[in-house]
């Protein structure tokens, strides 16, 4: 007999994501922009095509997007998020919603980008970014690679205060990094030309508070401030940074993130 995982409960990710909608958009998502601008150029975003990004966040993806001639689409499962997104592309289709059930009619996009919001605990999440998918469209997922590896790898390192089975929830999150894992979900879904690529990705923080207080804009800081309190962990992600002092230069956390890119079947190619 063959069981299926439900997908987890989309409408709690406000609750982490959303309670510093302003501070996350401001202070962490910025830090987002040299993965943004190469997936967009990897995936040859150009004038005229149709765009969703899958849990856009606070939608400065969009917003890049957007420069490249691209009409923007976004759902994300945080209110406070999309409210962000909404006052940055007025002119963008964002909206409130399950990344399980896209409320846009089958082929509506020529691309589909999802950076780091599709994850090894949302296996069932393609099945609907091809449905909207024009024969032909492309789509691009970025995830964490090889973590552990990475030299920033200390940046993330606050995460683990969390308690042991959000720990290990993030631990089957970033699963989907792992070599062909990533690929072999991508063509279950019915996607060809699957193939990774690495993209630059890197965090940058003036001073160890900064950091500290944008790593507790994110969800999965959040995890981790409910086991161990706010200002435990704020004190704790500060200690981290604080090793981490260059004289006279930026704290960088270089991570691997790596994004699978593919397409639907049919179209020209």
């Amino acid at each position: 007999m063959t069981t299926t995982t439900a997908p987890p409960d989309w409408t709690r990710v406000d609750t982490g994501w959303g309670r510093r909608a302003a501070e996350f958009a401001s202070l962490s998502e910025p830090g987002n922009c040299r993965e943004y601008v190469a997936v967009h150029h990897v995936l040859g975003l150009d004038h005229g095509d149709r765009l969703l990004d899958v849990a856009c966040g606070a939608g400065l993806a969009l917003e890049l997007a957007a420069l490249r001639g691209a009409t923007c689409a976004g759902i994300d499962a945080s209110p406070r998020l999309v409210a962000v997104a909404r006052d940055r592309s007025p002119g963008a289709d964002v909206r409130v919603g399950d990344m399980h059930a896209l409320p846009w009619p089958d082929a509506s996009f020529d691309a589909v980008t999802s950076f780091r919001g599709v994850w090894g605990t949302t296996p069932e999440a393609p099945a609907e970014i091809r449905r909207v998918l024009v024969p032909g469209g492309r789509v691009a997922i970025t995830v964490w690679g090889h973590v552990k590896a990475s030299p920033g790898a200390w940046a993330l390192a606050p995460f683990r205060l969390a308690a042991e089975p959000q720990v290990a929830h993030q631990a089957a999150m970033v699963a989907l990094g792992r070599p062909g894992i990533g690929e072999a979900l991508l063509a279950r879904h019915g996607f060809v030309d699957v193939r990774r690529v690495v993209v630059p990705f890197a965090w940058e923080f003036p001073d160890p508070a900064t950091y500290a207080r944008t790593l507790a804009s994110t969800g999965p800081a959040y995890e981790a401030i409910e086991a161990v309190g706010e200002a435990a962990f704020l004190r704790s992600a500060t200690d981290v940074a604080a090793a981490r002092v260059r004289d006279g230069l930026p704290l960088r956390a270089e991570i691997e993130v790596v994004c699978l890119l593919a397409r639907a079947p049919g179209g020209d190619r």
